[in-house]
């Protein structure tokens, strides 16, 4: 006589369940409506796709505007025997457009930086608005209340540091083919060229180069965003003829929140960036410094490279391209937070509106 195999209630039940509806089989249908899911709240698209492709295009549209002047900062800030004056910038400039090619050599390295400027605002802004609501959650508060300038430090910094670790190789192979001209012997041709030759010569730690920098330059954002937000927070008050209003600032969009203008944008976000650029430039250029192709033959490490330039260059050394990266920072953020800011308040009525 066969033995009977016992089966749990729990488990004869799940299989007549599953008998009874099958599980839907993997479809277009299915994908169309998990992606339904991300890009849908309760009241129409949700915070998060609506802050992923603000953030997106901000970074696609910055980087197209501007990478000229990211190129000559970078030089600038690798290059020990050039200073930031300006005419040592006008020779640079010049250098690169007679030597390496015309205007074309003005966007060598373009795709690891729009790849990367697209990537990291596209994170960084869905990190960003998810922390807060997860903090305003924790706190007990309400989706109307405001946070602390402390809360906007901590949730800013949390998201550029998650962002930093996901896409520094893209930083490291932007660095380098920023810092040298097509024409130099083992110069990388394209972003696979680059990477491919990293992971040959250095493994996976050569794609993170630059981080324990980069972890530090987090707060150069932390301080952006929370200054920003707080000066939001108060002109939006303003805007709305109520002192004691709140605001979300950029973590979901409100029809009803009051709204402000590309002025307000403007000056707001330049505001912001000059405060935060005048604390945390230094940590900029010794990033760069090293993520050349040679950093790991003239630096031990982080520490060695800021003994060098403080013994070689002095203070000046880590000011280095501070001009050409203000000329540059503050057109890259008026077009970022413009652009970011205007996708976010218009992305809803336009799909909602279709």
């Amino acid at each position: 006589m066969a033995s009977e195999i016992l089966i749990p209630q729990f488990v004869a039940e799940r299989r007549r369940g599953i008998a009874i509806n099958p599980p839907a089989q993997p479809s277009a249908r299915n994908l169309f409506g998990e992606v339904e899911e991300f890009m849908t709240g309760n009241d129409g698209l949700s915070s998060s796709f609506v802050e992923t492709v603000a953030g997106l295009t901000a970074g696609i549209v910055s980087t197209l505007c501007l990478h000229p002047l990211d190129l000559i900062k970078t030089r600038l800030q690798v290059d020990p025997s050039l200073s930031s004056r300006s005419h040592e910038s006008l020779r640079l400039v010049q250098g690169i457009f007679r030597h390496e090619g015309g205007l074309a050599a003005f966007y060598r390295g373009l795709t690891p930086n729009l790849l990367g400027n697209s990537t990291s605002w596209a994170l960084y802004f869905l990190c960003y608005g998810n922390i807060k609501e997860l903090m305003r959650t924790w706190s007990g508060g309400t989706l109307g209340e405001g946070l602390s300038s402390a809360d906007y430090f901590l949730a800013s910094g949390s998201a550029g540091m998650l962002t930093s670790v996901l896409t520094n190789p893209i930083w490291v192979i932007k660095t380098r083919m920023l810092s040298t001209g097509s024409r130099v012997p083992g110069a990388y041709a394209s972003l696979v060229v680059g990477a491919r030759q990293i992971f040959r010569a250095e493994g996976l730690s050569g794609f993170y180069r630059g981080l324990v920098p980069a972890m530090l330059g987090v707060s150069h954002g932390a301080l952006q965003f929370m200054a920003y937000e707080q000066l939001k927070l108060y002109r939006t008050r303003m805007a709305a003829g109520d002192a004691q209003g709140g605001t979300d600032g950029p973590s979901s969009w409100r029809p009803e929140s009051p709204e402000l203008g590309n002025v307000d944008y403007f000056v707001l976000s330049s505001l912001s960036k000059l405060f935060a650029g005048c604390v945390t430039y230094p940590y900029q250029v010794l990033r760069s410094r090293l993520q050349t192709y040679d950093a790991h033959i003239i630096y031990m490490g982080v520490r060695d490279a800021v003994m060098k330039i403080w013994v070689r260059e002095g203070i000046k050394g880590f000011y280095k391209g501070l001009m050409p990266s203000l000329l540059r920072v503050l057109p890259n953020t008026w077009v970022t937070f413009l652009v970011y800011e205007n996708t976010r308040a218009y992305l809803p009525r336009l799909v909602l509106k279709g």
